[in-house]
């Protein structure tokens, strides 16, 4: 058992500076040997770090471990952070069991390849606008996350939600407020019923204005199982957390794999000259970038034994995708990004199991008809500074750089 002194064990969340690399905290514990590791949480209370791909895999897809943040005793990267959950309709990624299948049932058919396939022209759409106001910019390098990585995930939402892009942004913005700037329990309550109020006049306007959209078809769904009354507090958590896991998310992992491409030439002309392999270069980027640090998260409900470790019923667990997703006895040399990589599939991005991401479709669309697009439209795109001179940030849970310059010759349309 691989259970080590309270002053010994790391610190949790463990950050990267590097796009492209693993923090060395995660060197460190997989030399000192075992599979399952414990860290220390912000409030001093220690948990269990699950870091190698096959224990990621069992823990995810394993009903004794809990998803429900407001149990007792569940990890918290912050103290209180977990407060702000007690002013929203249960989320989906909050909930566990039979609650949890029957909330994902009725959004799942929204998420299918069909449906999302369906947009596809749509997303292109988006994309190709993005691409010509880049390459209308009067001055060059042009910061591609400000005209590209950053507003096509809002338009794509805007499209796929029914919720206008402006007021996506709002809702961004003020999420952040509530989750980060409010410093006491008043300013949460505040940014919390503000959000409220602007979420519940987003639907408000849906209900007089339906079209052929999500939040249309969740508002008539909602109807027919409230007797006439849709449940606006259920839809707005909906709504919210949509927004919340479909921008930011995608908007990093945009710049990061146009970075990531722009950094390995060779395997950059392999894509462009193919194109038929762009599914399996986004599975590569998913697998190499895993972009967010902090989870998932899960609390076990009963004692249960994970990679030779015993887990206490109440102990919590954490999961973070990288390490398992450069796990070496899961992937042959894991820290090379390959786009020929023939087990991309293995990797947890998206998680595993009962909550694997609903969005992951439209992700992985949307990443394929990027790529597709910029490359074939501005072939020689490159490079204005090297990565290492970039600044990155963390936008929420999600790692990405704060601007992208890239250049290229005036020829390209």
């Amino acid at each position: 058992m691989n259970e080590i002194a309270a002053d010994a064990a790391p610190e949790f969340p463990i950050l990267r500076t590097c796009p492209f690399s693993v923090p060395e905290t995660y060197r460190k514990l997989d030399e000192a040997g075992g599979r399952v590791h414990q860290v220390r949480m912000s409030d001093g209370r220690r948990a269990w770090l699950i870091t190698k791909n096959e224990d990621a895999r069992a823990v995810l897809s394993d009903a004794r471990f809990s998803s429900e943040k407001l149990r007792p005793g569940f990890p918290e990267l912050s103290p209180g952070g977990l407060k702000a959950l007690t002013y929203f309709s249960p989320f989906l990624v909050n909930m566990d069991g039979p609650e949890h299948s029957q909330a994902r049932r009725a959004v799942l058919g929204e998420f299918s390849v069909r449906k999302i396939n369906a947009m596809k022209p749509r997303i292109q759409r988006i994309v190709d606008t993005a691409i010509d106001r880049m390459l209308e910019q009067p001055d060059r390098p042009v910061d591609l996350v400000a005209h590209l990585a950053g507003p096509v995930p809002t338009l794509v939402l805007e499209a796929f939600l029914g919720v206008p892009a402006d007021d996506l942004d709002a809702i961004e913005r003020n999420t952040e407020k509530m989750l980060r700037e409010a410093r006491t329990e008043d300013e949460q309550r505040a940014a919390a019923e503000a959000l409220h109020a602007h979420l519940d006049s987003v639907i408000a306007a849906k209900e007089e204005n339906p079209a052929d959209d999500f939040l249309s078809r969740q508002i008539e769904r909602s109807r027919r199982e409230h007797a006439g009354a849709a449940d606006r507090f259920e839809l707005a958590s909906l709504v919210q957390l949509l927004q919340i896991a479909g921008h930011a998310s995608s908007a990093a992992m945009i710049s990061l794999s146009v970075l990531t491409l722009l950094a390995n030439p060779e395997q950059l002309k392999e894509l462009t000259t193919d194109p038929a392999r762009t599914p399996a270069v986004v599975e590569e980027l998913l697998r190499f970038l895993s972009i967010t640090d902090t989870g998932p998260l899960r609390l076990a409900l009963e004692d249960v034994e994970i990679g030779g470790v015993r887990i206490r019923a109440g102990d919590g667990v954490i999961i973070p995708t990288l390490p398992a997703n450069r796990d070496a006895d899961a992937f042959p040399d894991p820290d090379r990004f390959d786009i020929g990589r023939a087990s991309g599939t293995r990797h947890v991005a998206f998680g595993y199991g009962a909550h694997q991401c609903l969005g992951q479709n439209i992700v992985r669309t949307e990443l394929q008809v990027i790529l597709d697009r910029l490359f074939h439209r501005i072939p020689d795109l490159r490079l204005a500074a090297e990565p290492g001179a970039l600044p990155y940030k963390y936008f929420g849970q999600f790692f990405g750089p704060v601007e992208l310059p890239v250049t290229w010759q005036e020829t390209s349309a």
